[in-house]
């Protein structure tokens, strides 16, 4: 087990990791909904790493070996994505790329409930989800107490979403205060930190520290953009340009993470 990431650290592992991300350009294969893939592509960009969003089934195994990292995204839970999620999900095993769920709506739907909780048992690094969502795959409300179990449990890192994002293995816990409420306002937002979750899972496998490294960088930028921003269509394309233009020293100033 890795030992416990200090707090006060956090802000320059996020400066790290984002340095790793610029230096190493690592490919991210995203299976994730129609309304995400673009904008998911371009914060991928953002940060330097290299996106790619094939759901064939006769390619995607090809793409996720050559991948550093998989995003399994349930927001579209069609035909093609669960077969899709299948080959790659058993081709990230096989290479042992860590790989990120994000169970999209399973509050809203048993079958797509049923499917995320067979993925969980497959071995994601990270589930990232909100509170809401959280419920259906627990059968508990979202508490420090529920997250740090249920983690435990499935021998993974949870990151819950919300207006403090929380990261926990349940024996170490983050929590990350960055992020502006117009980010909510602004579709694949959420789509987007999960698959730069993924992004961070490979320069850093310590995916504790890679989780919450994401969340800050994103938070950080989405409060950057905001200051320039009218709205959620103006706030779309600053976050690309404050991601792309994130700096250490602003990482660093701005990052707030807690016990």
């Amino acid at each position: 087990m890795h030992q416990p990431t200090k707090l006060q650290d956090m802000a320059q592992a996020a400066c790290a990791t984002l340095a790793r991300l610029r230096a190493e350009m690592p490919r991210v294969h995203c299976i994730t909904n129609a309304v995400a893939q673009n904008f998911t592509a371009n914060v991928l960009l953002a940060v330097g790493a290299v996106p790619s969003m094939t759901l064939s089934a006769e390619e995607i195994g090809s793409f996720v070996t050559e991948a550093d990292a998989l995003l399994v995204n349930l927001g579209t839970f069609d035909a093609e994505r669960r077969q899709a999620t299948g080959i790659a999900v058993k081709t990230a095993a096989r290479e042992a790329l860590p790989w990120v769920l994000d169970p999209v709506f399973v509050d809203r739907s048993p079958a797509r409930a049923e499917f995320a909780r067979t993925l969980i048992a497959r071995g994601p690094k990270v589930v990232r989800l909100n509170a809401a969502e959280f419920f259906p795959l627990a059968g508990a409300e979202a508490t420090p107490g529920t997250l740090a179990a249920f983690a435990r449990d499935n021998n993974i890192v949870v990151g819950l979403s919300g207006e403090v994002d929380i990261v926990t293995d349940g024996a170490r816990r983050a929590s990350i205060e960055n992020g502006h409420p117009l980010m909510a306002r602004v579709t694949a937002m959420g789509c987007a930190g999960s698959a730069l979750v993924a992004a961070c899972l490979a320069v850093d496998e310590d995916a504790v520290r890679a989780a919450a490294s994401a969340l800050v960088i994103i938070g950080v930028a989405g409060e950057v953009a905001a200051e320039k921003s009218q709205g959620p269509g103006s706030l779309a394309a600053a976050i690309l340009d404050a991601l792309y233009n994130l700096d250490a020293a602003t990482l660093r100033a701005r990052a707030r993470v807690t016990p």
